[in-house]
């Protein structure tokens, strides 16, 4: 795996417990040469793990909105900044960059970019992995309410278990290699 798309928080949280798992991941994808591919923020979970990874030596490539350039919240000190029109046109590229998808803890953003990896996946759009850090059981809810879903009949088993959940960077990003499917390497 080259590169894996990391959502989160363009805050840093209530608790410093998810700065310090963003600078776990950092170290986790730079010792598995796995450049980090986000949202292209300096500010939040987003801007200490994309500083995490450039500090150890690894990549660290931004996808910003020109609206959020404007806002002064894009990061200038990235191996690569690409500045797109819309969100829209952001995760199409993120998801062609990458070969692999983590959300952190992070809000409403977090939420639906990595709803719409799993649907993408759900529709056969792309087969990459995708992975929950449940950093501190953040996640520990949104995993029961799937479980909610799946016994409402409203998600396939098959499509619960597209997501990968771990509270340990490393090994979700060592479950995530093991579900990397021949082919589906960014482009």
């Amino acid at each position: 795996m080259k590169s894996i798309a990391v959502y989160c928080g363009a805050s840093p949280g209530a608790n410093p417990v998810y700065a310090d798992a963003a600078r776990s991941l950092a170290r986790v994808l730079v010792e598995h040469n796995i450049a980090l591919v986000y949202g292209g923020g300096k500010v939040g979970l987003m801007g200490v793990i994309a500083d995490e990874v450039l500090r150890l030596g690894g990549e660290a490539t931004g996808v910003i909105p020109k609206a959020l350039v404007e806002r002064e919240v894009g990061h200038a000190g990235l191996t690569r900044l690409f500045v797109v029109k819309d969100m829209h046109e952001r995760k199409a590229m993120m998801a062609d960059l990458a070969e692999g998808f983590i959300a952190m803890p992070g809000g409403m953003g977090t939420l639906e970019e990595l709803f719409e990896m799993v649907t993408w996946a759900q529709l056969g759009i792309h087969a990459k992995p995708i992975g929950l850090l449940n950093v501190d059981g953040f996640y520990d809810g949104l995993a029961r309410f799937v479980d909610h879903m799946v016994e409402q009949g409203f998600v396939r088993p098959a499509h619960a278990e597209l997501l990968t959940l771990d509270a340990s960077p490393d090994a979700l990003v060592q479950r995530l290699m093991q579900r990397l499917v021949p082919g589906t390497a960014a482009g």
